[in-house]
């Protein structure tokens, strides 16, 4: 394996002398380098597009989005997923994390764990993928076996199949029915993909998802409406949102929450339209929790 073939595994020209450098110097060299990140995405918002829409789809038809990779791209995988529940109210099982070497991976390398493709065919297997699913595979190199030996399954069994990774013309690009390449070339600290590489994995993933959620309805306006109030700190933000939404006092608002047990969107259809409590959720449901759709045909009557 010719690893130098890699632009995430070559030497970066602009950090030779890196451990000369004073500290204050280190950091200003990380910075730069960070700052071209987001540019690196620009070639392809088409595809993260894409692969966005067939999200929603999979949500629609009864599909999950599952993502699966090894070392830092799982764990951003497994984060992104593990923040969609508190965020937008889904099912844990809506949005799923996969890394190689299990949950223990996530605090400690298991790095042989990547080299096992039977293994990410193990891991889709134990969730039942289906074809109504959709399969983010995540690695920066492109070639991680464990990340293709899921793709070909989940390929077999009818799963949407994508790859996030960093290099061009890689294995999984051509295995995916979507590849999102994002070229972030060599790192600061040759091959520590942790760095800008695992920075685009992290905003490419946040795309996928925030586009997905607020297409399927779980944003209105720019409002998370589904958010679950379960500390402190959520229950003012929920409160905050039915206020802005509904245009109300933090008492009203407090007490539509109350009355429909914490469902942020539920208060405000309540609130803004004026329908009583116990009907709202028969409104929702009509347009698919789509707020902003139920309450517009509801005050056209």
């Amino acid at each position: 394996m010719d690893l130098t073939k890699l632009a995430t595994e070559r030497r970066n020209p602009d950090t030779i002398n890196i451990d000369e450098l004073s500290t204050l110097e280190v950091v200003k060299k990380i910075h730069e380098a960070d700052q071209s990140v987001a540019s690196c995405i620009t070639p392809a918002l088409s595809e993260i597009s894409k692969v966005a829409e067939r999200v929603v789809q999979a949500f629609e038809t009864g599909g999950r989005l599952i993502y699966i990779g090894a070392g830092t791209s799982g764990r951003l995988g497994v984060l992104d997923a593990s923040e969609c529940p508190p965020t937008y109210g889904t099912d844990p099982n809506l949005v799923v994390g996969l890394i190689a070497g299990g949950d223990y991976a996530l605090q400690h390398a298991i790095e042989g764990a990547e080299d096992d493709s039977d293994l990410g065919k193990k891991d889709l297997q134990k969730i039942n993928v289906t074809n109504k699913d959709v399969v983010v595979a995540i690695a920066a190199s492109g070639r991680t076996p464990y990340c293709l030996g899921a793709m070909e399954y989940a390929k077999n069994q009818g799963a949407y199949t994508a790859a996030v990774v960093c290099s061009l013309n890689s294995p999984m690009e051509s295995v995916a029915d979507t590849s999102i390449t994002v070229v972030t070339g060599p790192e600061v600290v040759t091959g520590s993909t942790r760095m800008k590489a695992g920075t685009a994995q992290k905003l490419v993933l946040n795309m996928i998802s925030t586009t997905s959620m607020i297409k399927w309805g779980k944003v209105y306006s720019n409002l998370m409406v589904d958010v679950q109030p379960t500390n402190v700190k959520l229950k003012q933000r929920a409160r905050n949102i039915i206020m802005e939404a509904a245009g109300v006092s933090e008492k009203e608002a407090e007490q539509a929450l109350k009355v429909q047990n914490g469902n942020t969107k539920a208060a405000i259809f309540q609130l803004v339209t004026g329908v009583s409590p116990d009907e709202v959720n028969i409104h929702l449901e009509k347009y698919n929790g789509r707020l902003k759709e139920a309450i517009k045909n509801y005050m056209q009557k």
